[in-house]
């Protein structure tokens, strides 16, 4: 979930918020949170398809998700600001149109990195669709009853969505190929745009707001410098120069943040909040959540689609419940908020998505059943949507009340940060893992020369993924089998890593966030 961009309490922000909420603007908001969402959650059933077209190594694949929420996670703080100066409608109809362009790139995409390209030019649509359209939608209330209802339906909206992106692409991948899966973003990236452009009223609250460009810019290369130092590790070693060279720019970049948060007037995060340890600790056992329950959905993905071959409907199935979870326990969610501990809400997501996790991590490989993978993925989404209500409740509980807005936005670059994470390391994790052992696997296959050689030049090529969706001729059945039991122990290693990641957190939890951190002004 999306949180809502530091507010003004300035004359001017409120009278930005005199104006009554209209129902072309709140449809308007609620359709634009929805595109993005759906779109964040569209490529895990296609995954598969995706390495069958391109021939696509784990990473490669990872950077699919990886590249539409990355710039989600580094725009999004800055997006809002942009909207509060120079007005959120423009941001909606510049976002929609992102979409729309972003999806279309995909929809006609003849590589990898082609889709790479669509993926970021949706994700940054996606940066101005989530601050502002929640935006517009708190400046036209006034009472605290009317403004909670049209925030729920928006929530609402960006839950449904979430759920319904893996059946809408795993359908349409199914019977029309997965291209089709980003037709309908592309769609209503267009709808957007149009009806935010006729129907929205523009709002905004420009006293006291500025751009960090510096936190901006250092921020994201930080970020950049992970990621990449995670690829080049997973793929030349991460004792290799690029790797270490990714992780030294990376931490440099890191503390030029710092102290650039430390000297700007309007800085993106205000490093005092830091100093409340409720709010500290949530984020950065959030983040370990986040990671883990996204590198679960990575590893369930390739389980399913790469190596099973499972059609990409059947794929969406399981995370249609994780995602349907959330609408289930949305009921009860305001009331967690308010009467659960930080810490319990931490603890008691982190401690079944654990489980979760080394439940699938030692599922037998050859277990095509969806009955397999429900128990599971079940326990992953009530995890996900505790931790996800842990950091709202950290947000709105733990600070002083003026801070809030920037709470919640830190809170949710934290959040997605995790995300881009959990696919990029736990496909480093697996594929490494993978490759340690195939080879020994192939040794035990009784290849020929020549078909040992085939394969080889294929696992240099695309990695240990290449070997289970590529034709051998009669050699096929023993290099896709010794490929399987490798590809299976990979996983396995990285579910573990998610499950170790996750008790970690929990402990976390108990030690650093009291059980009734309020904030401390």
């Amino acid at each position: 979930m999306s949180a809502p961009p530091e507010q003004s309490n300035s004359p001017s922000a409120d009278a930005s918020r005199a104006a009554k909420l209209t129902k072309g603007t709140l449809f308007a908001a609620c359709l634009s949170v929805a595109i993005a969402q759906l779109c964040l959650t569209l490529p895990a059933p296609i995954n598969g398809a995706i390495q069958q077209e391109f021939q696509a190594s784990g990473s490669q694949l990872a950077w699919v998700a990886t590249a539409f929420i990355l710039p989600t996670a580094v725009l999004e703080l800055n997006f809002g600001v942009i909207g509060d100066i120079f007005g959120r409608k423009r941001l909606l109809v510049l976002g929609g149109l992102l979409m729309a362009v972003g999806n279309a790139v995909n929809v006609f995409s003849g590589s990898i990195e082609w889709l790479w390209t669509g993926q970021v030019i949706a994700g940054i649509g996606a940066a101005a669709l989530f601050p502002s359209s929640l935006a517009v939608i708190a400046a036209g209330t006034t009472e605290a009853k009317p403004r909670a209802k049209v925030v729920a339906r928006w929530a609402l909206s960006m839950t449904a969505a979430g759920a319904l992106g893996p059946l809408v692409s795993g359908g349409l991948a199914t019977w029309l190929s997965f291209r089709w899966a980003f037709v309908p973003a592309l769609v209503i990236g267009l709808v957007v745009a149009v009806i935010s452009q006729v129907f929205v009223t523009d709002s905004k609250a420009p006293e006291g707001r500025s751009l960090d460009w510096p936190g901006q810019i250092t921020v994201a290369i930080a970020l950049l410098s992970v990621l990449w130092a995670v690829q080049e590790g997973s793929e030349k070693g991460f004792g290799s120069a690029a790797a270490i060279i990714g992780f030294t720019v990376a931490a440099v970049f890191l503390v030029l943040f710092v102290l650039a948060e430390l000297r700007s007037e309007s800085p993106m995060l205000r490093l005092s909040l830091l100093r409340i340890p409720a709010f500290a600790g949530s984020s950065g056992v959030g983040l370990i959540g986040m990671f883990g329950v996204v590198g679960a959905g990575y590893s369930l993905s390739i389980r399913m689609g790469a190596i099973q071959h499972q059609s990409p409907l059947r794929i969406a199935l399981p995370f249609v419940i994780l995602g349907g979870v959330s609408l289930l326990l949305a009921p009860v969610l305001s009331r967690l908020l308010h009467q659960v501990s930080v810490r319990s809400l931490l603890v008691g997501g982190l401690v079944p998505m654990a489980a979760g996790q080394f439940w699938l991590a030692f599922l037998p490989i050859t277990d095509t059943s969806l009955s397999s993978v429900t128990g599971p993925v079940f326990l992953l989404g009530i995890g996900l949507i505790l931790v996800i209500t842990s950091l709202t409740a950290a947000a709105i509980n733990t600070v002083p009340p003026h801070l809030t807005g920037m709470a919640s936005a830190s809170t949710n670059l934290v959040r997605e940060f995790g995300q881009t994470l959990g696919a990029a390391v736990i496909s480093a994790v697996a594929m490494s893992s993978a490759d340690s052992v195939l080879g020994s696997r192939l040794d035990q296959a009784g290849l020929s020369a020549a078909d040992r050689a085939v394969a080889d030049g294929a696992l240099a090529h695309g990695g240990p993924l290449a070997l289970v969706s590529a034709d051998f001729g009669p050699a096929t059945d023993k290099i896709f089998t010794a490929a399987r039991e490798a590809l299976a122990h990979g996983l396995t290693t990285g579910l573990i890593a998610c499950g170790v990641a996750s008790l970690i957190g929990a402990l976390i939890a108990l030690l650093v966030v009291k059980p009734d951190a309020t904030a401390r002004v």
